[in-house]
């Protein structure tokens, strides 16, 4: 593989990586996961042509990285903010109960 469509293929990765986060810091998970899917084909594509152990990527290997872990970050935080309302929800379903249980 030339090295152009190596840089390619790392560009589009890279991009993918960083509209995840975007859309992830905005609470579309669904579009997160289906940009994931297209994320995966990439990575998989990638590492079959070993870019990654190549020596002149390691900025890019690195950078990569900080994406995914800013990824996993965007992803945790609204993964706690779904729970905290999850407990709202709960909360409130226990207080119409107790509501309701009272009146009758």
């Amino acid at each position: 593989m030339a090295a152009g469509d190596r840089i390619q293929l790392l560009d589009k990765l890279e991009a993918l990586l960083e509209r995840q986060i975007a859309l992830a810091q905005e609470g579309k998970i669904s579009a997160v996961e289906m940009l994931g899917k297209q994320a995966n084909s990439l990575v998989t594509r990638i590492a079959e042509t070993k870019i990654p152990e190549q020596p002149e990527f390691q900025d890019r290997r690195n950078r990569l990285q900080r994406l995914y872990d800013s990824l996993c970050l965007a992803l945790t935080a609204q993964k706690a903010d779904v729970v905290a309302k999850l407990g709202l929800i709960r909360k409130g379903k226990k207080t119409l109960d107790a509501y309701r249980g009272s009146t009758l």
